[in-house]
């Protein structure tokens, strides 16, 4: 268990994808930029089995926008987009409806 406040420490944003492109160094893995307002970051993601590039441009998703940056497979990678996983696979965590660049989550 975590506290609240621990909780309350994670910063969520919603972001949209602007480009994708595959991981050089991994078959399973994308390089996603994303923006949020007026900040951009690469992400790498482990959603290359489920979506296709071009599906991926132009989607709101949900990101941890203070994860501390991470080297992944020789590529720095700056958030972590979050989705859920089933038996039937992963499914992105997006907004219902669009929303503006940066919104909090909370």
């Amino acid at each position: 268990m975590i506290s609240f406040e621990d909780f309350k420490k994670m910063d969520l944003r919603i972001a949209t994808i602007k480009e994708a492109e595959d991981h050089p160094n991994a078959d399973k893995l994308y390089l996603l930029k994303v923006s949020a307002g007026e900040e951009e970051r690469q992400i790498v993601a482990g959603i290359k089995p489920y979506y296709a590039k071009e599906d991926l441009i132009g989607r709101q998703v949900t990101v941890i926008f203070n994860l501390e940056p991470a080297l992944i497979r020789g590529v720095e990678s700056c958030g972590m987009v979050l989705a859920a996983k089933d038996q039937s696979g992963i499914t992105l965590l997006m907004p219902q409806r669009q929303i503006e660049d940066g919104s909090k989550v909370s």
